[in-house]
């Protein structure tokens, strides 16, 4: 089977082709930059280009994207041309020759401003029904982006999947506050209560989409780490978040305490899974509690397919505050 995988030489995208090349599939790669995961390199709103590489491809697993971290780089255009006008052309070209499933690889951050709730009001339960309120051009380019997805599926029947990943980028936070209160790995634990999603989880969600996707058609399904928490709990978790963890994983505490580490003080969203998991038959490895068990035992708290990826960065310079700009 052939399978085209753009964005190929970033985190996603070349964890998406170790594994697709170690499942023996032919995989042709698309990204701006060159990399061993990458055979073709160019844009993917490059509609000739797109069309040469789409002969003969059974599935697309579209990761190619301008991310949040290049808003205070790069032109709101910029943006436009890559996260729309690129999805635009993949569409067509996968309608065109015929694709068998799209798999486009959107964002939590499409969410917006629904994710933040007012002082005082509970934690946001975020599932696939909350309506997006995109607060940056990011944002607003994702959610056309699946807009045009659902759009081709209507009008060609491009059996086509949105999966709004959470976070599971390797690179520091980019708040300052977050930084310089907890040491990073410290923090990405605690994110994997509420927020984020081991890359290798990403992977399978993704095979996953793809093999599902003519049957299901188009939907769309938030991929993160299986929460502990449920609705009775958001309230709380916006006072007293430690209060929380340690009814749902009470064991926490003893090993957080042996690595200096604390919880955060709050919770302001929880991301919820239950439609990926009961839909796709997702079942995702890495959640707080299997990743606290690894740490217990002095093991790693990412994945095999993390570590191998790495970290990438998101631009070809350094910043003195943060790893990238925040706008």
């Amino acid at each position: 089977m052939k399978v085209l995988v753009t964005g190929s030489s970033g985190h996603l995208g070349e964890a998406l082709v170790r594994t697709l090349r170690e499942q023996g599939k032919e995989v042709v790669g698309i990204d701006i930059l060159p990399s061993p995961y990458t055979s073709v390199v160019g844009s993917v709103a490059n509609r000739e280009l797109v069309d040469g590489c789409m002969r003969g491809v059974e599935t697309v697993f579209h990761a190619a994207t301008l991310h949040k971290p290049h808003v205070a780089t790069h032109r709101r255009q910029e943006f436009v041309d890559t996260n729309i006008s690129g999805t635009l052309a993949l569409l067509e070209a996968a309608v065109e020759f015929g694709v068998r499933s799209f798999v486009f690889t959107s964002t939590t951050s499409a969410f917006g401003s629904a994710l933040v709730p007012p002082p005082g009001a509970p934690a946001a339960w975020v599932t696939e029904d909350v309506p997006p309120v995109p607060k940056n051009i990011y944002g607003a380019t994702k959610s056309a982006a699946e807009d045009l997805c659902q759009i081709v599926h209507r009008k060609h029947r491009l059996p086509c999947i949105v999966l709004r990943t959470s976070r599971f980028f390797p690179e520091e936070d980019d708040n300052r506050q977050t930084r310089e209160s907890y040491p990073d790995e410290n923090a990405k634990v605690n994110e994997y209560l509420y927020r984020r999603v081991d890359i290798e989880d990403v992977v399978s969600a993704e095979l996953l989409a793809a093999e599902r996707a003519p049957a299901i058609g188009f939907a769309k399904y938030i991929v993160s780490a299986t929460s502990p928490f449920t609705r009775d709990d958001l309230a709380e978790l916006r006072r007293d978040a430690p209060a929380v963890v340690r009814r749902h994983a009470p064991e926490y505490e003893a090993e957080y305490a042996r690595r200096g580490w604390k919880m955060f003080s709050e919770i302001d969203r929880v991301y919820v899974n239950e439609r990926a998991r009961r839909e796709l038959g997702w079942e995702p490895r890495h959640d707080f509690r299997s990743i606290l068990a690894r740490l217990e035992a002095d093991g790693d708290s990412r994945s095999a397919l993390a570590r191998a990826v790495g970290s990438k960065g998101y631009h070809a310079q350094v910043f003195a505050d943060g790893p990238y700009p925040v706008d």
